[in-house]
């Protein structure tokens, strides 16, 4: 992602310990993540606040408390093992704080991907209503690319240009009627989040691409649907889709259900807040962290109002005012300074 996107100019593996998210020499050692790491990144002019966290139970923390402050997820899923125990925990917890999801298999590149029977264990499993909207063309070392089941294409990567380039052809023929088959069982599931549309199908009339693409997003931002997507991430085909998809089926900040934006009013009570630049300040840290050159990083969520150094906000916790000092944009361990964090921002505040 942060290759495509323009943030870095080389892709990072995991398992030579260059993966650009995970920069402790622990997390390069042992080729895992251990601690969630937060970057700012651009996609076909929309701004992404991502955070990159740990798979391992032993950093579930980790998870949880990154999820608490997301308005979609990407829930990645191995396509040999499929949903595994912590794909089950940390599923639960994007449900308890209410995040829309799409689900993403990966590493259809290996041998014994299965696509279909990872759809199948989200569903018996996560009790998920997975609804496939691509289907991958081959497996394992033959996996060239995907079926965009909404545009009815295929997608071909040119693998000798780091997965940069692809082709947009016509379904392969031996794919025809299985494309088909699941882009009739996506319309059956779209339609139901939109009653117009839902009429003109019911007579006859098949939805366009730009309203098939609304109903999914409603299904998804309700999470009454979870979108299904597949790649293989090692060898750089479909990531491209997978970031078009966050733009099309996840929430933007300012589409959070305002119920779930909130202050505790001095006599008990909660009054909901508008989601805006122009509003109050609302903002949640969720995470400190200590930096060797800085000292004290608190990692902040914003969802209304805007925090501008040199001003002062109330700390709810500790029922008094205090200053903002330096703020600053991560991207891994590395900072880039900013005089403010706008609705949607995630960001560090130093001191």
């Amino acid at each position: 992602i942060l290759y495509y996107t323009g943030k870095t100019h080389k892709i990072g593996e995991v398992h030579e310990g260059a993966a650009t998210m995970d920069w402790m020499a622990q997390e390069q050692e042992r080729g895992i993540t251990i601690t969630s790491a937060a970057t700012t990144a651009e996609w076909k002019g929309y701004t992404f606040n991502l955070i990159d966290t740990p798979g391992h139970i032993d950093f579930n923390i980790e998870v949880k408390r990154s999820v608490r402050v997301l308005d979609g997820v990407i829930a990645a899923f191995d396509a040999v093992s499929g949903v595994e125990p912590q794909s089950e925990t940390n599923w639960g917890h994007a449900s308890n704080y209410g995040v829309p999801r799409l689900c993403y298999v990966n590493k259809m590149d290996r041998v014994g991907a299965d696509f279909h029977r990872c759809v199948s264990m989200m569903k018996d499993r996560l009790r998920a209503n997975a609804v496939p909207i691509q289907l991958p063309v081959g497996k394992e070392d033959y996996f060239k690319g995907l079926v965009d089941l909404v545009e009815m294409k295929a997608y071909i990567w040119n693998s000798e240009e780091l997965g940069a380039t692809w082709e947009v052809t016509e379904i392969p023929a031996d794919m025809k009627e299985e494309a088909e088959k699941y882009r009739s069982q996506l319309v059956d599931v779209a339609v139901e989040f939109d009653d117009a549309v839902m009429n003109a199908y019911l007579e006859g009339n098949e939805p366009s691409v730009a309203d098939l693409k609304k109903c999914i997003r409603e299904g998804t931002v309700t999470m009454k649907m979870f979108p299904v997507l597949c790649g293989s991430s090692f060898k750089n085909k479909g990531v491209q889709p997978l970031l078009d998809s966050v733009i099309d089926y996840l929430p933007s900040p300012d589409e959070i259900a305002d119920e779930n934006v909130k202050a505790e009013l001095p006599n008990g009570e909660f009054e909901i807040l508008k989601i805006g630049d122009d509003q109050p300040l609302a903002a949640l840290a969720f995470k400190i962290a200590t930096d060797p050159y800085v000292g004290t990083l608190t990692f902040v969520r914003v969802y209304t109002g805007v925090i501008t150094s040199g001003t002062a906000v109330f700390n709810a916790t500790r029922q008094r005012s205090e200053r903002i000092g330096r703020i600053v944009r991560m991207h891994a361990n590395k900072r880039e300074e900013v005089t403010e964090l706008r609705a949607g921002d995630i960001g560090a505040l130093i001191g």
